[in-house]
C-alpha cells in the first residue's frame, strides 16, 4: 500500500470474551472517499478509536504515509493529520460553540475567540447551518450539536478525516452540502474514511466501498469497478459482503418498498388538542399542535430536524410540561408525569438511546425497568426483589433477541442495535396503548433497521396507536397510515398515505403552498 496516506495491515484488537478486529487490512488514499460498511458489532467503532488513538492494536500495524506509527492519543492522531467526528456527541455541554471548538489549541497562547467565531460562521454559512457560536451547546438540539461536530472535523481533519454517521441528523439539503464540501476536500488531496448505514449515501459519495463483517474485512469495491457497476448491482455486491443475502432480506431496495395495509378504523387512543412547549434544554418549541391516533394506526410525523419534534415526543412522554391537553384513551392525561404515563400506557423510544433512554452503567436488567423503580411487582415496600427483575429481563432478553453476555451486561457495552433492542423491549412491555417513536433507527445498521421497522409494523397490528417521528421520509411513507407534517413548530398539514404521498409530504416541508404546487 505504498501510495496509502494511512493503512491498517493486518491490525487486531481483542476485548475480554470478543475479538473485535480481526486481521484487517485496509488502506485509505488521498483524495478519495472510502465508504466502510458493515452491521453494528462488525467492527467499525473499534477500528475508528484506533485510528484516533483511543485504543492501541494488540496485533498488526498502523502506518502513516508509509512508516509505522504507534497512535498513543487522540493529540498524537491530530499531530498526525488523522481528524475523527464520531456518531456520538463528543462537546462539551457547558461551554459555548466557540470554546468547544478552541479545546486542544495550546493552553498559553491566548484564546482568539474572534477569530473562531469567524471561522465557525464561514463554515457554518457554507454548509447551511444556523447555529450561534456563543450558544452554550447543552441548549442545542442533537441535530445542531452532531452539525457543530462535523463543522470542528472538517476544518481540523488533516490529511485523513473519519466521519462516522455524519449524516445521520442532517436534511436533505445539508446531506448534498457535505457532499460538496467532501469534493472540494479530495481536490485538495485529503483523504475521507465515510462510515454511514445508508448504502445509497456510500454509493453517491465514495470513490471506494469496504465491508467489515464480524471483525474481519471481507471485502468490497474498488474504484475501478465501482465505476463500471450500475447502482442496483452495486448495491446488491455491497448487500452480499454484509450479510450473505439479497436485497431484500437486507431491508434495502425493493423488498422493502411496500407500505403496511392500512387498517379498519378503530378507537381513538390519543388525542392531542393544541399541544404548545418549550425544550428547557434546546430552547427549541413547538406551537398548538393537533393530531390524533386510532387503535392500531401508525401516525408519521415528518419534518427536517429541529423543527419541534423532539420537545413534542418529550411533552407527549410527560418529560417536559406544555400547554394544551393530552387525551388517552379518553382520559385526560393533565399534569401525569413520566412514570404515571408509562403506567397508563403511554410509552416513550427516544432516539437518545445512551443520554436518555438509558443508563449505560447500569446492567440491561436494571434498564428493563428504569421508569417502574418502586413499583410491584419489582420493589415491595422499598425493597428491590431482585429475583423478579431478574426473571422479568430473561423473558424480555430472549423475546427481543438482545445479543450480550448476560441481563447483568451494562448496557453502555451493547452495540447501537442492542441497545435499541433494550430500550424497545421495557417500553413494549406489559400492555402499551400507545407508543411514541422518535428516530427509531437512527444509527442503525441494515438488519437492525429492519428489525425495528417490523417491530413496529408488529405492535401496530396487535392494535397499539403508534406516533412515527422520523427524519427519514422514506421510513416515514413505508410504515404510516397518516403523516403530520412539522415546519418551525407547527405541523402544517396532515397528509393521508398513498401513491401522491411523497409529493404533498415534500410540498409541504418545503414550504410550498397549493398554487405554488399548481
Amino acid at each position: 500500500m505504498p501510495d496509502a496516506i494511512v493503512s491498517l495491515r493486518e491490525v487486531t484488537k481483542r476485548f475480554p470474551g470478543v475479538v473485535a478486529n480481526d486481521r484487517v487490512s485496509l488502506a485509505f488514499h488521498a483524495g478519495e472517499v472510502h465508504a466502510l460498511l458493515g452491521e453494528n458489532g462488525a467492527g467499525k467503532s473499534t477500528l475508528i478509536s484506533m485510528l484516533a488513538g483511543v485504543q492501541r492494536p494488540d496485533e498488526g500495524e498502523i502506518a502513516v504515509g508509509g512508516q509505522t506509527v504507534a497512535i498513543a492519543s487522540p493529540r498524537h492522531a491530530l499531530s498526525l493529520g488523522i481528524g475523527t467526528v464520531y456518531q456520538h456527541r463528543m462537546l462539551v455541554p457547558t461551554l459555548s460553540v466557540a470554546e468547544n471548538l478552541m479545546l486542544g489549541a495550546r493552553w498559553w497562547r491566548r484564546p482568539a475567540l474572534a477569530g473562531v467565531r469567524t471561522r465557525f460562521r464561514e463554515a457554518a454559512a457554507a454548509f447551511g447551518v444556523q447555529v450561534d457560536p456563543d450558544a452554550r451547546v447543552e441548549d442545542l438540539s442533537l441535530g445542531e450539536q452532531q452539525q457543530v461536530e462535523i463543522i470542528r472535523a472538517l476544518w481540523r481533519g488533516g490529511r485523513l478525516l473519519v466521519l462516522d454517521e455524519p449524516t445521520a441528523m442532517l436534511s436533505p439539503k445539508g446531506v448534498e452540502e457535505l457532499g460538496a464540501m467532501m469534493g472540494r476536500m479530495k481536490a485538495q488531496g485529503i483523504g475521507i474514511v465515510f462510515i454511514t448505514h445508508h448504502l445509497n449515501e456510500a454509493l453517491d459519495f465514495g470513490d471506494r466501498v469496504s465491508v467489515l463483517r464480524g471483525g474481519r474485512s471481507v471485502g468490497g469495491i474498488a474504484p475501478e469497478a465501482l465505476s463500471r457497476l450500475d447502482r442496483p448491482a452495486a448495491m446488491a455486491e455491497v448487500v452480499r459482503l454484509m450479510f450473505g443475502t439479497g436485497l431484500a432480506a437486507a431491508g434495502e431496495g425493493p423488498g422493502d418498498g411496500g407500505r403496511r395495509a392500512r387498517p379498519a378504523a378503530g378507537a381513538r387512543m390519543l388525542e392531542v388538542i393544541g399541544l404548545s412547549g418549550r425544550s428547557p434544554r434546546s430552547g427549541a418549541r413547538f406551537d398548538d399542535v393537533s393530531f390524533t391516533v386510532r387503535r392500531g394506526e401508525v401516525f408519521g410525523i415528518a419534518g427536517v430536524d429541529g423543527n419541534g419534534q423532539t420537545p413534542l415526543a418529550e411533552a407527549l412522554a410527560g418529560q417536559i410540561p406544555a400547554t394544551g391537553s393530552v387525551v388517552l384513551g379518553g382520559r385526560e392525561l393533565g399534569a401525569a408525569g413520566v412514570g404515571e404515563r408509562y403506567r397508563r400506557g403511554l410509552r416513550y423510544a427516544s432516539d437518545d438511546r445512551n443520554g436518555e433512554g438509558m443508563v449505560g452503567q447500569l446492567p440491561i436488567a436494571t434498564n428493563m425497568v428504569l421508569k417502574e423503580i418502586g413499583a410491584a411487582p419489582f420493589w415491595r415496600r422499598g425493597f428491590e426483589r431482585r429475583a423478579a427483575i431478574d426473571a422479568h429481563a430473561r423473558a424480555l432478553f430472549a423475546a427481543f433477541d438482545v445479543r450480550a453476555p448476560s441481563i447483568a451486561t451494562p448496557v453502555g457495552r451493547l452495540s447501537g442495535g442492542n441497545i435499541q433492542k433494550v430500550l424497545l423491549a421495557r417500553e413494549l412491555s406489559g400492555s402499551p396503548k400507545v407508543i411514541v417513536y422518535s428516530k427509531p433507527t437512527h444509527g442503525l445498521d441494515l438488519r437492525n433497521i429492519e428489525t425495528t421497522r417490523a417491530r413496529i409494523r408488529e405492535t401496530a397490528e396487535a392494535g397499539v396507536a403508534t406516533v412515527l417521528i422520523s427524519t427519514d421520509l422514506g421510513e416515514v411513507l413505508a410504515l404510516s397510515d397518516r403523516i403530520g407534517v412539522m415546519v418551525r413548530g407547527r405541523m402544517v398539514g396532515v397528509v393521508e398515505n398513498g401513491p401522491e404521498a411523497r409529493l404533498e409530504v415534500g410540498r409541504l416541508m418545503a414550504g410550498v403552498t397549493e398554487g405554488e404546487a399548481a
